[in-house]
Protein backbone atom coordinates (compact mmCIF):
# COMPACT_ATOMS: atom_id res chain seq x y z
CA UNK A 1 0.00 0.00 0.00
CA UNK A 2 1.20 3.23 -0.58
CA UNK A 3 0.78 6.92 1.36
CA UNK A 4 -2.26 6.37 3.50
CA UNK A 5 -3.50 10.31 2.24
CA UNK A 6 -2.77 11.54 6.17
CA UNK A 7 0.80 12.61 5.87
CA UNK A 8 2.14 9.72 7.32
CA UNK A 9 4.53 7.40 5.25
CA UNK A 10 4.03 3.78 4.34
CA UNK A 11 4.87 0.77 5.90
CA UNK A 12 7.93 -0.37 4.64
CA UNK A 13 10.12 2.70 4.16
CA UNK A 14 7.50 4.49 1.85
CA UNK A 15 8.76 8.74 1.47
CA UNK A 16 8.50 11.15 3.75
CA UNK A 17 5.65 13.50 3.80
CA UNK A 18 6.41 16.81 2.33
CA UNK A 19 6.08 20.18 4.19
CA UNK A 20 2.64 20.59 2.69
CA UNK A 21 1.21 17.25 3.89
CA UNK A 22 2.61 18.04 7.29
CA UNK A 23 1.22 21.40 7.76
CA UNK A 24 -2.17 20.34 6.76
CA UNK A 25 -2.37 17.39 8.75
CA UNK A 26 -0.85 19.96 11.53
CA UNK A 27 -4.32 22.44 10.90
CA UNK A 28 -6.19 19.31 10.53
CA UNK A 29 -4.78 18.27 14.29
CA UNK A 30 -5.25 21.61 15.76
CA UNK A 31 -8.75 22.17 14.40
CA UNK A 32 -9.70 19.32 15.74
CA UNK A 33 -8.93 20.08 18.64
CA UNK A 34 -10.24 23.61 18.65
CA UNK A 35 -13.65 21.67 17.65
CA UNK A 36 -13.54 19.32 20.92
CA UNK A 37 -12.50 22.70 23.01
CA UNK A 38 -15.75 24.61 21.52
CA UNK A 39 -17.93 21.80 22.02
CA UNK A 40 -16.83 21.31 25.88
CA UNK A 41 -17.23 24.98 26.30
CA UNK A 42 -20.81 24.94 24.92
CA UNK A 43 -21.31 21.68 27.40
CA UNK A 44 -20.12 23.38 30.07
CA UNK A 45 -22.79 26.52 29.33
CA UNK A 46 -25.62 23.99 29.48
CA UNK A 47 -24.70 22.64 32.49
CA UNK A 48 -24.41 25.66 34.28
CA UNK A 49 -27.87 26.61 33.06
CA UNK A 50 -28.93 23.35 34.53
CA UNK A 51 -28.09 24.15 37.73
CA UNK A 52 -29.27 26.83 37.73
CA UNK A 53 -33.13 25.94 36.35
CA UNK A 54 -32.35 23.47 38.90
CA UNK A 55 -31.55 25.15 42.34
CA UNK A 56 -34.25 27.60 41.49
CA UNK A 57 -37.39 24.89 40.82
CA UNK A 58 -35.71 22.94 44.37
CA UNK A 59 -37.32 26.23 46.10
CA UNK A 60 -40.69 26.01 44.12
CA UNK A 61 -43.87 24.04 44.85
CA UNK A 62 -43.69 20.38 43.32
CA UNK A 63 -47.45 21.08 41.82
CA UNK A 64 -46.16 24.49 40.28
CA UNK A 65 -47.07 23.85 36.40
CA UNK A 66 -43.97 25.01 34.37
CA UNK A 67 -43.06 24.00 30.69
CA UNK A 68 -40.29 22.22 28.99
CA UNK A 69 -39.46 22.13 25.16
CA UNK A 70 -39.70 18.58 24.30
CA UNK A 71 -38.79 18.09 20.62
CA UNK A 72 -39.38 21.26 19.72
CA UNK A 73 -43.16 21.78 21.46
CA UNK A 74 -44.00 23.25 24.46
CA UNK A 75 -45.20 20.63 27.41
CA UNK A 76 -46.76 21.84 30.51
CA UNK A 77 -45.64 19.59 33.46
CA UNK A 78 -45.52 19.94 37.21
CA UNK A 79 -42.36 20.77 39.10
CA UNK A 80 -42.24 17.50 40.17
CA UNK A 81 -41.92 15.79 36.82
CA UNK A 82 -39.39 18.03 35.27
CA UNK A 83 -36.87 17.81 37.98
CA UNK A 84 -35.55 14.75 37.82
CA UNK A 85 -35.37 14.65 34.06
CA UNK A 86 -33.68 18.27 34.75
CA UNK A 87 -30.94 16.10 37.27
CA UNK A 88 -30.39 13.30 35.01
CA UNK A 89 -30.07 15.62 31.99
CA UNK A 90 -27.11 17.42 33.77
CA UNK A 91 -25.46 14.09 35.30
CA UNK A 92 -25.49 12.92 31.20
CA UNK A 93 -23.63 16.56 30.29
CA UNK A 94 -20.99 15.72 32.76
CA UNK A 95 -20.36 12.79 32.15
CA UNK A 96 -20.14 14.17 27.91
CA UNK A 97 -17.92 16.89 29.26
CA UNK A 98 -16.08 14.31 31.24
CA UNK A 99 -14.99 12.36 27.72
CA UNK A 100 -13.95 15.48 26.14
CA UNK A 101 -11.66 16.43 28.36
CA UNK A 102 -10.55 13.28 27.89
CA UNK A 103 -10.11 13.28 24.02
CA UNK A 104 -8.83 17.04 23.90
CA UNK A 105 -5.91 15.87 26.47
CA UNK A 106 -5.20 13.24 24.06
CA UNK A 107 -5.44 15.08 20.97
CA UNK A 108 -3.16 17.82 23.35
CA UNK A 109 -0.30 15.39 23.02
CA UNK A 110 -1.22 13.88 19.38
CA UNK A 111 -0.54 17.85 18.04
CA UNK A 112 2.64 17.64 20.79
CA UNK A 113 4.16 14.55 19.37
CA UNK A 114 3.53 15.89 15.95
CA UNK A 115 4.71 18.58 16.16
CA UNK A 116 8.02 17.11 17.85
CA UNK A 117 8.42 14.82 14.88
CA UNK A 118 8.11 16.95 12.25
CA UNK A 119 9.70 19.66 14.44
CA UNK A 120 7.20 21.89 13.98
CA UNK A 121 7.65 25.85 14.74
CA UNK A 122 4.77 28.28 14.88
CA UNK A 123 5.45 31.80 13.30
CA UNK A 124 6.11 34.17 16.93
CA UNK A 125 7.74 31.17 18.67
CA UNK A 126 11.19 31.73 19.75
CA UNK A 127 13.81 29.58 18.65
CA UNK A 128 13.87 25.89 18.43
CA UNK A 129 13.94 23.95 21.44
CA UNK A 130 17.05 21.80 21.07
CA UNK A 131 17.31 18.15 22.12
CA UNK A 132 18.89 17.70 25.23
CA UNK A 133 22.33 15.48 24.29
CA UNK A 134 25.22 15.81 22.61
CA UNK A 135 24.36 18.24 19.44
CA UNK A 136 23.25 15.93 17.07
CA UNK A 137 19.84 17.13 16.96
CA UNK A 138 21.56 20.37 15.76
CA UNK A 139 23.63 19.10 13.13
CA UNK A 140 21.23 16.94 12.18
CA UNK A 141 18.45 20.09 11.32
CA UNK A 142 21.33 21.91 9.40
CA UNK A 143 22.32 19.27 7.54
CA UNK A 144 18.87 17.74 6.44
CA UNK A 145 15.48 18.48 7.45
CA UNK A 146 15.34 22.09 8.98
CA UNK A 147 11.40 21.34 10.14
CA UNK A 148 8.24 23.50 9.53
CA UNK A 149 7.16 26.96 10.36
CA UNK A 150 3.53 27.29 10.87
CA UNK A 151 1.49 30.49 10.93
Amino acid sequence: MADSGKGRPAAGGGKAPTAEQVVARFNRLRQEQRGLASKAAELEMELNEHSLVIETLRDVDPTRKCYRMVGGVLVERTVKEVLPALESNKEQISKIISSLNQQLQAKGRELNEFREQHQIRLVGEDEPRQPPGDGTGAAAAKGGSAGVLVS
